[in-house]
């Protein structure tokens, strides 16, 4: 899988947006995905020894299940390996692949305020 068609897997809402916030840097390849309501990150993607990964936010638990049920899914580079998983996605099956990407986005989506009554 490419790069520009795994940040189109990203960009599943018109609050999903496409950034590269380390300019000039190491990183400058670096994408990182968030919303444009809140500013959350819920996707960084990368490259690491010129594989191409993806680093998604996920619950503690079904981080752990993922680790276990597929070897193209580690621990998040870089991030907080409780909550954060890093996926080749090359050798992810392409539904688990969007179905992480969905909750990642779903998790670090703004919270619905309630009313109060």
């Amino acid at each position: 899988m490419k790069k520009k068609q795994l940040i189109q897997r990203c960009l599943i809402s018109d609050d999903a947006i496409e950034t590269y916030p380390f300019g000039q840097d190491v990183y400058k390849d670096t994408c990182v995905m968030r919303h444009k309501s809140n500013g959350k990150w819920f996707a960084l993607i990368f490259y690491l020894d010129e594989k191409l990964y993806i680093n998604v936010k996920t619950e503690p638990e079904i981080g752990a299940i993922l680790r276990m049920q597929y070897p193209s899914i580690t621990h998040g580079w870089h991030m907080n390996k409780k909550h954060w998983v890093k996926a080749d996605p090359e050798d992810t099956p392409t539904e688990v692949l969007d179905e992480i990407i969905k909750n990642s986005f779903e998790l670090t989506a703004p919270k619905q305020k309630t009313k109060q009554p």
